[in-house]
């Protein structure tokens, strides 16, 4: 396959944004945009890009402040409201009418704002790892590191420190997982790892922590026509078993899929993921399937 290909287009108010475009299948192919979660970035999804491109065009995002995207000089403006815009911006750019969305943790709150305010253009979500009631455990946890990790000064001392935050998420993982999911949320600065994203994104949910009821989501995931598929990692803290079970019989078009041995949340390269996935992608070709 030819090397996918880098797009930088601009965000509404200016900012420089990056999204790599897996798009080898041709220009009648269904299109899906992957969107990644809080501190992650578009390199979480290479592995299911290339595995999907012989038949999809996958778009895979760096949402502001992460990766290869401009950092924000304004920390109020890191908070979904704005990345959607940003990803609406996107498939303006690259001229795409309809995407199918999978989204893990952030980037499913995403594509549920998505497919409310645009339903017309959203084909299917898959939302890994995420629904519209987060648990309060959860979002403590990511609140206590996001943006407050310190300093490394080797890929050692990364791995470690990435290990020591994610390491009940991942209890399986084999060395060379850890060594490739470090790569993935660090970047290479002369040899010296550093986190690939702006520490400021911690600051809207460190203010929410302190001021803010969460909002019923319930009322926009119930408005959803679109097939859904809700991938969960069966020790997920942050998507209970019960709000799950809730989604599937109170959402419209909904399936759900457990990840044994993971916590928040799968890579979606699981086995038992990938063929929910395949599945999902089944149902959008075929809604009667």
């Amino acid at each position: 396959m030819p090397d996918p290909v880098d797009v930088f287009y601009p965000a509404p108010d200016g900012l420089t944004l990056y999204a790599c475009d897996f798009n080898h299948a041709g220009a009648d192919a269904p299109v899906l945009l992957c969107l990644h979660g809080l501190t992650r970035n578009s390199r979480d999804f290479t592995r299911l890009a290339s595995d999907l491109e012989a038949n999809y065009r996958v778009i895979c995002a760096d949402q502001r402040g992460r990766g290869r995207s401009d950092y924000d000089s304004n920390p109020a403006n890191y908070q979904p409201a704005t990345y959607v815009q940003d990803m609406f911006a996107l498939l303006d750019y690259l001229a795409v009418p309809k995407v199918a969305v999978i989204g893990t943790s952030m980037g499913g709150l995403m594509g549920m704002m998505m497919g409310a305010l645009q339903p017309g253009r959203i084909s299917g979500l898959l939302l890994n790892d995420i629904g519209p009631q987060v648990e309060p455990a959860g979002l403590a946890r990511i609140q206590s590191y996001v943006g407050k990790s310190g300093p490394v000064s080797n890929w050692d001392e990364a791995l470690a420190q990435c290990r020591a935050i994610n390491g009940a998420a991942f209890a399986d993982f084999s060395e060379q997982q850890w060594r490739d999911f470090t790569r993935g949320l660090y970047r290479d600065e002369a040899g010296v790892p550093v986190l690939d994203y702006d520490p400021a994104i911690a600051q809207p949910i460190d203010a929410a922590r302190e001021n803010a009821v969460p909002p019923d989501l319930w009322p926009l995931f119930e408005g959803l026509a679109m097939p859904v598929l809700v991938v969960r990692g069966a020790s997920s803290d942050i998507l209970s078993a019960a709000t799950a079970a809730a989604m599937c019989a109170r959402g419209a078009n909904c399936r759900l899929q457990q990840v044994p041995r993971r916590g928040h949340a799968p890579t979606l390269d699981e086995a038992d993921a990938r063929q929910a996935l395949t599945a999902w992608l089944g149902q959008l070709a075929d809604p009667t399937a």
